[in-house]
Parts: C-alpha cells; structure tokens; sequence
C-alpha cells in the first residue's frame, strides 16, 4: 500500500512538471509570436521592468533601506513587464480577430468567471449570429454581424427568450465599430459585459440554464464556433497571456 501511494504521489509530481514546462513553453511561444509583430513589446516590457526597480530603489533611499527594496523593485518589474506583455498580446488577438465571422462567440468563450456561454442560437446562412451568454446580471444577447439583419434576429430571440425567463433582465449587445452607439467594438466586450451589474444569485444561472435549453440553436443556422486568428496559434497564444499575467 504504502509502495502504491509512493507510486502515486511521484506521477502526480511528475505530471505537475510536465504541466508547467508545457505552460512555460506555451508562454516563450506567445512571446516569440508577439515579438516578431510586435517591435515595441521589448522596448516597452524593459522600459517598464527597469523603471518600476529604479522607482522601488529610490523610495528606500529615503529611509536607508535601498537594497532591501531592491529585491521587491525587481519583482514588481517583473510584473509590470509581464503584465505589458499580455495586455499586447490581447490587443494583437483581438486585432487579428475584428470582423472575422464567430468572433464575437470566441471572445465570449473566453470570458472569466462563471458564464454559460450558448454560441449561435439564432443566425442566418451569411454568418450573422446572436449568441446567449447566462451570467449574474441574467440573460446577455450578444449579436455580430450587419446590423440591418442582426438587429431583427436580435429581437426575435429576445421575444422567445422572455417567454421563458418572467423577469429575469436581458440584456442586448451589439458587436462592431459602426457610429451607432449602441455598437461595442469586439476588444471592449468582455469588459462589456462583465461590468453589468448583477441581478441574480450562482442558483439562479442553473435555473435559468435548465430553461433555456429547449431553444438551444438548432442545424442550419449555427455558425463557427468562433475565429481561428493565424490559425489555432492565435487562441493559445491569448491562453499563455492570460496564465502569464
């Protein structure tokens, strides 16, 4: 028993290596990626990391203490140049993705915490979409695509959608860089959408969930299942950005 367990606990260690040497590759291959596109990522990560520890050192000057703050100043560098690098690297995806059809549903699959994210309940055979997102502020119609035929299937999920869920809110959002100012550019709507305010409780989502399954998309008018930005390189890349911050 105690050989098995032994056993056990050197696969687990061992797996938890390979895992992040897999995740430190993932990161040095974003950075690679970014970098080549990207002239000012060295320039801007080093400007940061060296301005942040010269910062930190000459505030412990004024007690004495400089090379105590060093160390804390070089960290802090650290983070502020790895925190520049995601934040590029975001922008570059999002970039990469702009107008490309499902973009909208790939950025929704990517939003933190907890949403249920129902990619192309409705859509038309010109990839137009609106995707449903289920979260704490309640019911998220998300639509990409022209606004002259996104806006009627907009309104046509809404009112099948409001049959089922009484009072709950819904929400509709736009996707796109038109001048109604109804529209969200695809870069700001995870921002968006996480900034509404929150209606109802974690219970509630399964509920709500458990309603709207019987309008889940059906055949012909799903779509992609969002962009693939310089191929699946791209959704990698953004996923190493995000364990990197």
């Amino acid at each position: 028993m105690a050989k098995q367990d032994k056993a056990a606990k050197k696969a687990a260690a061992k797996e938890r290596r390979g895992a992040a040497l897999a995740r430190v590759k993932q990161i040095f291959e974003a950075f690679k990626m970014q970098r080549r596109e990207d002239k000012l990522l060295l320039p801007l990560m080093l400007g940061a990391f060296v301005g942040v520890a010269v910062v930190v050192f000459l505030l412990g000057m004024i007690w004495g203490l400089q090379w105590m703050f060093l160390p804390v100043g070089l960290a802090l560098g650290v983070l502020a140049a790895v925190i520049i690098f995601g934040r590029r690297v975001q922008a570059t995806v999002f970039s990469k993705a702009e107008g490309q059809p499902g973009a909208a549903g790939w950025a929704l699959d990517n939003l933190r915490g907890r949403w249920v994210v129902s990619q192309a309940v409705a859509g038309t055979s010109q990839l137009d979409a609106v995707h449903r997102v289920i979260g704490r502020p309640g019911v998220v119609l998300v639509g990409e695509g022209a606004p002259h035929r996104v806006k009627s299937l907009m309104a046509q999920e809404k009112k099948r959608v409001a049959r089922v869920v009484g009072e709950t809110p819904i929400y509709e959002i736009f996707v796109g860089n038109g001048d109604d100012e109804k529209q969200i550019p695809l870069r700001k709507l995870q921002t968006h959408i996480m900034k509404l305010p929150r209606n109802i409780g974690p219970n509630q989502i399964d509920s709500l969930e458990n309603r709207l399954a019987a309008l889940a998309s059906r055949g012909g008018n799903a779509m992609p299942k969002g962009p693939l930005p310089q191929g699946a390189k791209m959704r990698n890349v953004q996923r190493a950005a995000r364990r990197a911050k």
